[in-house]
């Protein structure tokens, strides 16, 4: 096996794991302070927001003080949408990586999100496009891009669904 493409899924496995577990200082330690989270929204059937700027997303955050705040919200009981939180059971499959002339790495995964809370069990699942850094013996996330294709969703999304 290529030994980028397996530390890039090793990377994204971890990812899955520390989010599900609710490691919440390890799992932000994994974006980079200036990463981009977002989370367009679908402006029609087939097309979907490029620019957070110009069109509307579900989420979006400029850098990591989106998710800092968002985890803050939530140890703290801020988020009542949030609470309880469910359980997660995240999945990563068909990692597809490509270097970069610039030394970065750009991956794409398509994922799903189990999830359950209040007695009923439900999922988010779509397609996932990365900007990693290397970091040592790992990776920083750089830029996070996630397709959500559920056309319903039943529940207030956050980033722990993704």
């Amino acid at each position: 096996m290529n030994p980028l493409q397996h530390s890039i899924e090793q990377f994204f496995y971890r990812k899955s794991e520390l989010c599900d577990a609710r490691d919440w200082d390890a799992y932000l330690a994994l974006f980079d302070e200036q990463c981009e989270f977002h989370v367009p929204q679908w402006d029609s059937e087939f097309e979907y927001t490029t620019d957070p700027r110009r069109g509307l997303s579900l989420i979006y955050y400029s850098n990591r003080s989106g998710l800092e705040d968002r985890v803050f919200r939530l140890r703290t009981g801020k988020s009542a949408a949030s609470t309880p939180l469910p359980r997660t059971l995240h999945q990563i499959t068909n990692v597809r990586v490509t270097g970069r002339a610039d030394g970065l790495t750009d991956a794409k995964v398509n994922w799903a999100t189990f999830y359950t809370r209040h007695g009923v069990s439900e999922h988010f699942f779509g397609h996932g496009t990365y900007r990693l850094r290397a970091d040592g013996d790992s990776w920083k996330i750089l830029r996070k891009h996630t397709l959500l294709l559920n056309d319903r969703i039943n529940a207030v999304l956050d980033f722990y669904h993704l």
